[in-house]
């Protein structure tokens, strides 16, 4: 993945994920050390507002949609609760207004675990809400990676497409 093919491939959807799970198991030795230093409301809440503002809706409407598509707008929640921006705003304010506690790492562990262990990112509106295997991708995939030869350029293996999909001549 770079700033000209932004999308990752197996691999590199892998170590990407990889590097959450190295981040929330430092997480996990943080609540393990401070345990009982845990105010476990403000903990739970924390953990849990993510899921019941930017997820739990939208995951009932794409059940619900008899075609799978629903509103942007749950993609829109499902993506501002679950940014490390936002979270780490909510971290700050918490912290400057209510005060420094062990609780709030309950948010990191849920982004980080989200990310690493389920393998959860943003979302994006042109794929259904929850994770479906798309065509496409694996159609892109293969064509740059898988069943060719090293020395064969890509484009010898898959016809040229023009910006509607259809082959060029």
């Amino acid at each position: 993945m770079d700033v000209k093919n932004p999308f990752e491939s197996p691999n590199t959807f892998r170590l990407h994920r990889a590097e959450y799970v190295a981040a929330w198991v430092a997480v996990n030795v943080l609540l393990i050390m401070h345990w009982s230093e845990i105010h476990w409301l403000p903990a739970i809440v924390l953990f849990a507002y993510i899921d019941l503002i930017g997820y739990i809706p939208g995951a009932i409407a794409f059940r619900r949609s008899s075609n799978g598509w629903i509103s942007k707008n749950y993609y829109i929640a499902y993506n501002i609760l679950h940014s490390q921006i936002t979270q780490g705003a909510v971290i700050v304010t918490w912290g400057l207004t209510i005060g420094w506690e062990w609780a709030l790492l309950a948010i990191p562990w849920h982004i980080w675990g989200d990310r690493g262990i389920w393998g959860n990112f943003l979302k994006t509106y042109d794929l259904p809400f929850e994770p479906h295997e798309t065509p496409g991708y694996r159609r892109l995939i293969g064509s740059i990676s898988y069943g060719r030869p090293i020395d064969e350029p890509a484009s010898q293996s898959a016809p040229a497409t023009g910006a509607t999909g259809v082959p060029v001549q």
